[in-house]
């Protein structure tokens, strides 16, 4: 029976029975499928986990990150209503933290309604232990929002929407596929060949052996979050770590207890995740309408809103945890660390000046 077989063996047998797939729907699969998804039961975050992201190395991402909407909140007239929408909200921490500070700006927190987007059960358990007091709403639609402004918070969302990738061959661009090779699951190119003139201009005279990977998944949720933004007004803020000029290079990858994994070897186990390009969102962002800020360095963004005064501040509140405020601190804006690897991608309807973002 289906229930029984792990999810390689569905691939497997999907595989057999259509032929090799493409790279983004392997990766759906492995991420979202109903039963064995890696989304879809598990908590994939934190020591116990396979990764832990910035809201859980620090209260202080999510403090700057609810001090820099309540200035976006403000400089758009403080709207009485508003919609506050994170994407794939973990376990609730960094809007439990956003929340939390928020609440000093007189009027935000009653005017928000937070909405969240998320498919684990799991981590929606989480959430409303965090978050149930201030009422969210889960959505089962990235962009069913209300008519109200929208504020949008995506920390390492993007990461995770499955690519295709597509390989210069002698003659023209293949696609890469998953299919199988004596029995266990391989990659290998489709034979037909992609028209150059599909891609984006930057990569079509790539050299042979160049891989490119194509967001189309990330580019189309950019698409309907900007349209709603540039409609009724607001703000898009992602956080991930990408590039920030259209590029070739494979950046496919899967991570499973801290460590990196084989991508094709235990499917529904391990978090499968590419960098993010930030060049194609910016111009579905700006075709839209909305005004895309420079890609900045989340370091460089952290220190420029506070992050060393707060860190001062939470230090002189606690001096028995002065070693670990400082660890992550360090983790968050060090240059070898997080501080230059993730970036901070922000697109607003025009007339905002959001704070440290830019050159």
């Amino acid at each position: 029976m289906a229930d029984d077989k792990s999810l390689g063996e569905l691939i497997d047998l999907q595989i057999r029975t259509n032929g090799p797939m493409s790279i983004a729907t392997y990766m759906g699969l492995c991420l979202t499928h109903p039963r064995l998804g890696y989304y879809k039961n598990a908590d994939p975050l934190g020591a116990k986990g396979d990764f832990i992201t910035a809201p859980e190395v620090s209260q202080m991402f999510g403090e700057l990150i609810g001090f820099f909407l309540v200035n976006l909140w403000q400089q758009m007239n403080e709207p009485r209503s508003f919609t506050l929408l994170e994407l794939g909200p973990g376990r609730g921490t960094l809007m439990s933290d956003v929340m939390r500070v928020t609440k000093r700006a007189e009027g935000f927190a009653n005017a928000a309604h937070l909405q969240l987007f998320e498919t684990n059960s799991v981590l929606k358990a989480e959430q409303d232990k965090r978050l149930g007091q201030y009422l969210p709403y889960w959505a089962d639609e990235i962009d069913a929002v209300s008519d109200d402004p929208l504020l949008v918070v995506a920390n390492e969302f993007f990461d995770a929407l499955p690519i295709r990738q597509f390989v210069k061959g002698q003659d023209a661009w293949h696609e890469r596929q998953v299919g199988l090779r004596d029995g266990k699951r391989a990659f290998g190119l489709s034979p037909t060949p992609i028209p150059a003139d599909v891609l984006p201009e930057e990569v079509r005279n790539a050299p042979m052996g160049a891989i490119y990977e194509a967001g189309i998944a990330a580019s189309d949720v950019m698409a309907r979050l900007a349209a709603r933004v540039a409609a009724q007004g607001g703000a898009i803020l992602a956080i991930d770590y990408g590039y920030g000029r259209t590029q070739t290079g494979e950046t496919l990858q899967a991570v499973a207890r801290h460590a990196y994994a084989d991508p094709l070897a235990e499917p529904g186990e391990a978090d499968l995740s590419a960098h993010v390009d930030f060049d194609a969102l910016g111009k579905v962002a700006t075709a839209a309408g909305l005004v895309v800020q420079p890609l900045t360095p989340q370091g460089l963004f952290l220190k420029r809103i506070g992050i060393g005064e707060r860190a001062a501040a939470l230090a002189r509140a606690n001096p028995d945890e002065m070693g670990n405020i400082e660890t992550a601190l360090k983790r968050l804006i060090g240059p070898e660390q997080m501080g230059d690897l993730f970036k901070v991608f922000v697109a607003t309807s025009p007339g905002l000046k959001p704070i440290g973002v830019g050159a």
